[in-house]
C-alpha cells in the first residue's frame, strides 16, 4: 500500500494489480487519510460516502481519463458543487457552492477522485497554516513544526502519503512556501495560465491556482491538466498550453540561470544558503550557465505586497455580511448592527487585521500615500525581471528563508510572519511563474526548497530545469 502513495505511475501500477473495484480500493484510501489526519490536521472533511460514490462512478469509465482513481485534495477556497466550502472561516460556515471551478471540471474530465477539503489559513491570510478556524495542521516532517501556508494542508496531505496531489492557491507564496517547509514540489503558474474561477478571492490581481506532488513529473501533468484558457474568467489568457510533460528528461545545458544577489543577503539561515549553493554547484556541472544578476526592487517586495494585497482582500471581503450565505449573527436590532456583529464573529484576527490595513490604505487621503505609490513600485519590480529575463532563462532563489519553524513561534509577531514570503512574493507582483522543489534537508532534517522562476507562460523552462535538477541530485 505504501507503493501506491510514492508517485502516480507507481499509484497505477499498484491499481493496475489489484482485483478489487475503485469503490473497494477507495476505502483503503480513505482509511489511511484517516488514520494520519488526526495527528497532521491537513483535511477539514472527508466525505465517505462522497468518495465512495465517485469512485464507482469511475469504475464505468472507458477510457479512462488521465487521473483516472487518483486521490487528489484541494484546498478550502476552490469551489466543489454541494461540498462545504469554507475557506477555513466561520464567517462561511454551511455554504455549499452552487457550481464547480474551472478546475474542479478539468479534475473531473481526468478522472481524479478528488479527497475532501484541505485546510488553509483563514481566507488564506497567512504563511504558517495557524489562522485556521479548524485548528492549525501540522508538518509531516516534525509534528511541532509548522507545515507552511496557506495551503498548509494541501502540501501536509501530500508529504504526509494521505493524497498523491493537491490543488492550492498562490497569492504571495501559498503553495510554494508550504511546499518547501514540506519537502514536495509545487508551481505557480504564470497569472492566466490557469482558470480562477471558482476560486474564493484574496487578492484578484495576485492569486493563481497551482498543483503540489511529490515529483516534478506529476506537478507537470497535473498543471497540463488544470491550465487553458476560460471565458468565464476575464484574467485568463487566451494562449495555447504546451505538453509540459515533453520537457521532462531535457538537460540543462547551454541555459543560463540568474542568481540576484538580493536574494542572498541578511536573513537567510545559514543552512538554507549551503544547501541552495550546493544546487547552483550541481546546475554549473550540469551544463547550465550561472549570471549574477540584479533585482534592485526586491527590497520594497513585502512592504509593496502587504499594500496592495489587503487593499485587494478588503475589498473582496466586503461581500460576507451575513446576508445571502454562511454566518449570520443573531438577536441584533437593525442591519447595520447585524453586518457589525456577523463581521466580528466570522472573522479571525489575521483576517480583521489585513481588512483594516486594506481599507486604511484605500481611504480618502491615504489612496495616493500608500496604493498608488505601491503600484507603482510593483511595475518597477515587474520591470526588473524582465530586463533579467533578457540575460538568463531563469532565476534561482531559496524558496523560503528558513526551514519550517515550531507551531506559535512566529504567531505574536505578524512582521515576522510577513517576512517568511520575502522570496517568494516578487514572482506574484510581477506574474511570472515559479517552481519550488527540495533541494535537501538541514541539521534537523527539515526540507529546504529551491526556487526557480522564468519569464511569463514560460513554465516548460521551470519544469525542465527543475527534473534536470530533480534527477541528478543525491536523494
Amino acid at each position: 500500500m505504501e507503493k501506491a502513495y510514492t508517485n502516480i505511475n507507481d499509484f497505477r501500477d499498484w491499481i493496475n494489480g489489484q482485483d478489487r473495484p475503485l469503490s473497494e480500493l477507495s476505502k483503503i484510501m480513505i482509511d489511511r487519510v484517516k488514520s494520519i489526519n488526526d495527528d497532521i490536521n491537513s483535511f477539514i472533511s472527508v466525505d465517505e460516502d462522497l468518495i465512495s460514490g465517485c469512485a464507482a462512478a469511475l469504475e464505468k469509465q472507458d477510457p479512462r481519463g488521465a487521473l483516472w482513481g487518483v486521490p487528489v485534495a484541494v484546498k478550502d477556497n476552490i469551489c466543489i458543487k454541494g461540498r462545504l466550502t469554507t475557506c477555513a472561516s466561520h464567517i462561511l460556515d454551511g455554504f455549499r457552492p452552487p457550481y464547480n471551478a474551472t478546475v474542479i471540471e478539468k479534475l473531473d474530465k481526468a478522472a481524479a477522485l478528488l479527497f475532501g477539503r484541505a485546510n488553509m489559513d483563514e481566507f488564506a491570510f497567512g504563511s504558517s497554516c495557524e489562522t485556521s478556524c479548524y485548528g492549525p495542521t501540522r508538518n509531516p516532517k516534525d509534528l511541532s513544526c509548522i507545515p507552511g501556508g496557506s495551503s498548509g494542508g494541501s502540501a501536509a496531505a501530500v508529504a504526509g502519503g494521505q493524497v498523491l496531489a493537491a490543488i492550492g492557491s498562490d497569492t504571495g507564496g501559498s503553495i510554494r512556501q508550504p511546499a518547501s517547509m514540506c519537502g514536495i514540489v509545487s508551481i505557480k503558474p504564470t497569472y492566466g495560465r490557469v482558470s480562477r474561477y471558482g476560486l474564493i478571492a484574496f487578492a484578484s490581481s495576485l492569486d493563481q491556482i497551482g498543483p503540489l506532488a511529490r515529483n516534478v513529473e506529476d506537478c507537470a501533468a497535473l498543471l497540463e491538466i488544470i491550465a487553458g484558457y476560460d471565458e468565464k474568467d476575464s484574467t485568463s489568457v487566451d494562449k495555447e498550453v504546451p505538453k509540459y510533460t515533453e520537457s521532462l528528461g531535457k538537460d540543462v545545458k547551454g541555459l543560463t540561470i540568474g542568481i540576484p544577489a538580493e536574494y542572498f543577503g541578511e536573513g537567510m539561515d545559514k543552512e538554507v544558503r549551503s544547501k541552495v549553493e550546493d544546487a547552483v554547484n550541481l546546475m554549473k556541472k550540469l551544463g547550465a550557465v550561472i549570471k549574477n544578476i540584479s533585482l534592485p526592487h526586491t527590497r520594497y517586495a513585502v512592504s509593496c505586497y502587504y499594500i496592495i494585497a489587503p487593499a485587494e482582500a478588503s475589498s473582496n471581503l466586503a461581500r460576507y455580511d451575513g446576508v445571502h450565505y454562511g454566518l449570520r449573527s443573531e438577536a441584533c436590532d437593525d442591519m447595520v448592527e447585524m453586518y457589525t456583529a456577523t463581521r466580528n464573529e466570522g472573522f479571525g484576527a489575521e483576517v480583521k487585521r489585513r481588512i483594516l490595513l486594506g481599507t486604511y490604505s484605500l481611504s480618502s487621503g491615504y489612496y495616493d500615500a500608500y496604493y498608488l505609490k505601491a503600484l507603482k513600485v510593483r511595475t518597477r519590480i515587474s520591470d526588473d525581471f524582465k530586463k533579467a529575463f533578457e540575460e538568463c532563462d531563469c532565476i534561482l532563489t531559496p524558496t523560503s528563508p528558513s526551514t519550517a519553524f515550531e507551531l506559535g513561534e512566529k504567531m505574536d509577531d505578524p512582521l515576522k510572519m510577513y517576512l517568511s514570503d520575502i522570496y517568494t512574493i516578487p514572482a506574484n507582483l510581477a506574474g511570472i511563474p515559479a517552481i519550488s522543489l527540495p533541494c535537501g534537508e538541514d541539521r534537523k532534517g527539515l526540507p529546504v526548497g529551491l526556487q526557480l522562476m522564468a519569464g511569463p507562460f514560460a513554465e516548460d523552462v521551470l519544469i525542465r530545469v527543475a527534473h534536470a535538477f530533480e534527477s541528478n541530485s543525491v536523494k
